[in-house]
């Protein structure tokens, strides 16, 4: 029994450290820091995920009423000029907005402070980009954060079994594939269909890697499914297919994930104008 208990406090522990590097390792996470200007220590917290419902706001704390800003953006991977927008100021913080996008759209932007004959750009060795997605239903997406969650508890809880003798190793091997099969397969498509408006980009569609990431998981935990009924010691093979779900984890969430693509849109767009009617 301390045994067990032991194994699902280690277990939910991994969880929670796995779950958060992903999270905070991700393109999609706020691009967070500090500048130092005119003399003032400038706290900044940019966007890089956004609602395409409403245009995403840019707000920079600032201390001096003399500090001025720009806001510098264009569509990513495009060869647009740069739009400049003049940031207004309004409690000590200087606002702009970036336009919303389609779903997977993205923008490319900076900002420009300037007092006087003194300039710093922000973030100061990159720009910025920012994807846009449609807004998922929470029937939808709080089920599939709870079941991938509880996938990553029960794949580990399930790979120390090794180190048990495998004694519940079929029951919580059955647990761990029912719960990634619902909450990667089913609920995660459909979340992705809500924010970018395709239902799978993975193999053999697409380079998503949170879909193949899915998508290796499950073979591996098929592979130990199989392994209950053929293998000598299918508890090491648990082992190895929770080893590979961690590993897949730990790979930066929304990694090459949907993009749209601006000069294909554009390209697509301009054949449907030329399109005349037919006329009798």
């Amino acid at each position: 029994m301390k045994k067990t208990v032991l194994f699902w406090i280690l277990s939910f522990v991994i969880t929670i450290i796995t779950a958060y590097y992903q999270r905070v390792t991700g393109p999609t996470y706020p691009l967070s820091g500090t500048s130092e200007f005119d003399n003032n220590s400038i706290r900044y917290k940019f966007e890089r995920s956004h609602s395409c419902s409403e245009n995403a706001s840019v707000i920079v704390p600032v201390s001096s009423m003399t500090t001025e800003g720009v806001l510098k953006w264009k569509r990513y991977k495009t060869t647009d000029s740069f739009t400049v927008v003049k940031m207004g100021q309004t409690e000590g913080k200087l606002v702009a907005e970036l336009p919303k996008q389609p779903s997977a759209g993205k923008l490319e932007y900076f900002v420009v402070l300037t007092n006087g004959d003194k300039q710093l750009k922000m973030p100061e060795k990159q720009n910025i980009v920012i994807r846009f997605k449609g807004d998922v239903p929470p029937w939808i997406l709080i089920p599939h954060i709870i079941a991938m969650f509880g996938t990553m508890l029960l794949s580990t809880r399930t790979g120390l079994e090794f180190f048990n003798k495998g004694y519940n190793l079929k029951k919580l091997t059955f647990w761990t594939l029912g719960f990634l099969i619902i909450g990667g397969m089913v609920l995660g498509p459909l979340t992705q269909l809500y924010a970018f408006n395709a239902l799978w980009t993975g193999i053999p569609f697409g380079t998503d890697l949170t879909d193949n990431k899915t998508l290796i998981a499950l073979a591996g935990w098929l592979i130990a499914l199989i392994a209950l009924y053929k293998a000598k010691r299918p508890e090491a093979w648990a082992l190895f297919a929770a080893v590979l779900l961690t590993a897949v984890y730990m790979i930066p969430h929304s990694l090459f994930g949907s993009e749209l693509d601006y000069n294909k849109m554009e390209k697509q767009q301009k054949s449907v104008e030329t399109i005349k009617p037919w006329q009798d």
